[in-house]
């Protein structure tokens, strides 16, 4: 066996790949009540990359049977990433590369401001007529969802696409193995993909008012296929996650664009692209039967299919191809996964450590982004070889510009 077995008393097991690498005593507690759920089909299967998330475990591929539980998608429905191999080499970019930091943090809005009268500066002022075009093509699902829920209506949708976030969320430009530039994404479906996975985790525990007490935790509650609020909450959750993909592409495309403003020499950026998910739920068939599966911080990693794991701020990132190995229902891990919360990271290291850590890349060094110092993450090489049965690396990056929320 590439993984480790645990065996759940009045549960499925759990099947883990995290050789040498850490798991909390927190995560495992939260991975046994997610398998002692009555749905759960077969196993959960959990990424090296695994540690406590809210509702379940970021790192862990839940797969049911007649059920779903929205806190397990979480909040960022359709959070994932993008990459583009670009024809340009390491020796065309700038020797400083501040100018191209700054062209992108320029074309893509990304951070947060807020309060009274304040405009937020990760939003549009007025979206560009490519956002406009864009959610033309999402505003006719976005009026079913809000004429069955109100509530959902005056969220930040359009003025949110083509947008960054904060956290985790990042644009980079990397270089590969032999040199190539790429470019790097991370982003999910943003203020509305939030409200609509905050909408509907309240509605599950609403609708489990009486027998929410049985649950191992509140954020257990689920919907039952076949009920109202099931079908509802499948439309808008697979909503919110074309709403991400079309995010993504919408970033890169002005991430390109920038890039070509500071760089005059002529260059392609359609080589090679990848856009895939890591927190979602869609229906799969594995061990011959149809299944819902949700990827909490996974990657769909199927026989041959491209996908993206990062490194955290400052170390390696990976573009991979899946090995569909069954018993992980052809899975991978989405990223480094996080070793303390960010409020420990603030707490243990200063802005000299954030600089030393990424001195060899262009990028803010503020007691703002401390929080993802690399040092806050587990080992990426420790990571990759607890999941060498799940995929192959294709591509090594390594980032040279960074730019955060």
């Amino acid at each position: 066996m590439d993984y480790q077995l645990l065996e759940v008393e009045n549960g499925k097991p759990i099947k883990m790949w995290t050789q040498d690498v850490p798991v909390e005593d927190e995560a495992r507690k939260q991975l046994i009540d997610t398998a002692r759920m009555p749905f759960i089909y077969r196993h959960l299967a959990v990424m090296p990359d695994v540690h406590l998330g809210k509702g379940s475990t970021i790192g862990s591929v839940i797969p049911t049977q007649g059920a779903i539980i929205p806190a397990a998608v979480g909040v960022d429905i359709g959070c994932g990433m993008m990459a583009a191999c670009t024809t340009l080499l390491a020796t065309d970019l700038p020797d400083n590369l501040q100018a191209l930091r700054t062209a992108i943090e320029r074309a893509v809005p990304h951070g947060r401001t807020m309060g009274r009268g304040r405009r937020d500066e990760g939003s549009w002022d007025t979206p560009p007529a490519s956002v406009d075009a864009m959610w033309a093509g999402l505003i006719e699902g976005f009026t079913r969802i809000t004429d069955r829920h109100p509530c959902l209506k005056n969220t930040n949708n359009h003025k949110h696409l083509g947008t960054l976030g904060t956290g985790n969320h990042f644009i980079e430009v990397c270089l590969d193995e032999a040199d190539r530039v790429w470019f790097m994404l991370h982003s999910g479906s943003r203020g509305v993909g939030n409200a609509i996975g905050s909408h509907f985790i309240k509605l599950a525990q609403k609708d489990m008012q009486q027998h929410i007490s049985h649950l191992p935790n509140r954020d257990l509650a689920y919907f039952e296929e076949g009920s109202q609020h099931f079908n509802e909450y499948v439309e808008a959750v697979g909503w919110a996650q074309d709403f991400a993909r079309r995010n993504r592409l919408l970033m890169m495309q002005n991430v390109i664009a920038a890039t070509r403003g500071v760089i005059a020499k002529p260059f392609g950026a359609s080589v090679e692209a990848v856009n895939c998910h890591h927190n979602y739920v869609q229906r799969e068939t594995h061990f011959g039967a149809e299944v819902l599966v949700t990827r909490k911080g996974a990657v769909s990693a199927q026989k041959g299919e491209l996908g993206i794991i990062p490194g955290s701020m400052g170390a390696k990132s990976f573009i991979v191809r899946g090995l569909g190995n069954k018993e992980s229902f052809c899975s991978c891990s989405h990223g480094a996964g996080r070793t303390m919360s960010r409020n420990e990271a603030r707490r243990r290291f200063t802005v000299a450590d954030q600089e030393r850590a990424t001195a060899h890349v262009e990028c803010r060094k503020d007691a703002d982004v401390i929080d993802e110092i690399p040092m806050a993450y587990k080992d990426i090489d420790a990571v990759m070889h607890a999941q060498r049965e799940l995929v192959d690396v294709v591509h090594t990056l390594r980032q040279v510009v960074c730019v955060k929320g």
